[in-house]
């Protein structure tokens, strides 16, 4: 998991209606991702803003998750640490007939829009 590796640590968390979330997390800008990804310049790898939302919503469930869908996957801007290390993710999560977990998300820094997505999750 990102977050216990060190990528980033939860600032708050806030049910602002039922089912929906508004969660702040500080990006490390020291993490050793960054050095590859990329050096001098540092962009939030894609892969990991998945895995961070798929972690936040086993946060927000209290059940592990396997993604088994996304769709409207949007990178809008990119995440620099160094220029944005806060980023604000908001989340609207549901439940399905068959059980699954639904997760509309959006990430932003400052008041840009870098990621939208909806993914379906299973419980494992």
């Amino acid at each position: 998991m990102l977050q216990e590796k060190g990528f980033y640590r939860l600032v708050s968390k806030v049910e602002t209606s039922e089912g929906k979330y508004l969660i702040t997390i500080a990006l490390n800008k020291e993490h050793d991702i960054f050095n590859g990804h990329f050096p001098g310049n540092p962009v939030t790898p894609g892969a990991c803003m998945m895995q961070i939302v798929k972690e936040l919503s086993e946060d927000i469930t209290g059940s592990k998750l396997r993604m088994i869908h996304a769709s409207n996957v949007k990178f809008m801007a990119l995440i620099n640490p160094l220029t944005h290390p806060q980023l604000e993710l908001e989340f609207d999560v549901s439940r399905d007939s068959n059980g699954n977990v639904k997760v509309k998300n959006t990430t932003k820094f400052d008041e840009t829009v870098a990621l939208k997505m909806n993914n379906t999750f299973a419980q494992v």
